[in-house]
């Protein structure tokens, strides 16, 4: 049977997940700005081995009993952190922060509409959609917004991602249900496994270097340790469409980081997108106040 949870212990993982957002585009636009040194692949790896290092650390993930009936969704839920990781800074590398990350969060929105069991929720999602197709690079309104055009392979690479996202979601909560904040460290182990001998091969001499190491420590901690904890707490804590669409605030977190790090600058029409977005985040955060159903752990 489900356990329903107050309105005051509903503002506790609402909150964790808005500081992760917080956390995750002030890494990325550290990250991006070394690109140019590092390369989009070096600088995945340094963030996935720094992080996983850290995330050894502070939670020992040696010390947890692997369950076998879980081993299917952990490998799934550690195998898309990594995929999503290339492809996200892929796509980086070639489009904005806060377009890229418009583009990305296609999957947790899908996430968010399928899992949905409420008409309210259904509005919310359509009205964040609305504020999407404002920022995806499709139709007139787009070629308004856009001072350029958006380069399609990265295009491509953040949509990928956004269906990494998407497994991210509904895979970590299922292992997120069985090892709780570990599923995090262990998760990330996964993703060190296969995503480091790769960008390692194709990263610069420079990755070595301490002016990569130290900004891919911040990175690492920023972008992987602090915020994919967090997440996995609000994971275990929220519903699945709720959860999706709360992520909504990503674009706009990302597209003021992008100004204010990296001098990204986005139109009227944009930010009008944004806005959207926000009003559809804060009706879903009062429909989790009034009341949230989440299945209790075995």
């Amino acid at each position: 049977m489900p356990q329903l949870i107050r309105p005051s212990t509903a503002l506790f993982p609402i909150a964790l997940l808005l500081l992760a957002i917080v956390s995750v585009q002030a890494g990325a636009a550290v990250a991006k700005s070394m690109f140019p040194v590092a390369g989009a692949l070096g600088m995945v790896a340094v963030r996935i081995a720094l992080g996983t290092i850290v995330l050894g650390v502070v939670l020992r993930p040696w010390r947890v009993r692997i369950v076998p009936g879980s081993l299917t969704a952990l490998t799934i839920y550690g195998a898309s952190l990594g995929v999503m990781n290339s492809m996200y800074y892929l796509a980086l590398s070639r489009v904005p922060l806060g377009i890229t990350v418009a583009l990305e969060f296609t999957g947790p929105l899908a996430v968010a509409v399928f899992a949905s069991r409420r008409l309210v929720d259904y509005g919310w999602a359509v009205l964040a959609a609305a504020g999407l197709l404002l920022l995806l690079p499709l139709g007139p309104v787009a070629a308004l917004a856009q001072s350029g055009g958006i380069d399609p392979v990265g295009a491509l690479l953040a949509l990928g991602a956004g269906a990494c996202w998407a497994l991210y979601i509904v895979f970590g909560q299922k292992t997120g249900s069985v090892y709780g904040a570990q599923s995090v460290a262990l998760g990330s182990i996964i993703s060190a496994v296969l995503i480091i001998p790769v960008g390692l091969w194709v990263a610069p001499p420079a990755v070595f270097t301490s002016a990569v190491l130290l900004p891919g420590l911040i990175v690492a901690i920023f972008s992987t340790a602090l915020p994919y904890t967090l997440e996995m707490i609000a994971l275990t804590r929220l519903p699945t469409r709720t959860f999706g669409i709360l992520m909504s605030l990503e674009p706009a977190f990302a597209a003021v980081f992008g100004y204010v790090r990296l001098n990204e600058r986005l139109t009227s029409i944009q930010w009008t997108a944004i806005a959207l977005i926000i009003i559809a985040s804060i009706g879903t955060t009062t429909s989790v106040q009034q009341k949230i159903a989440v299945p209790v752990p075995d």
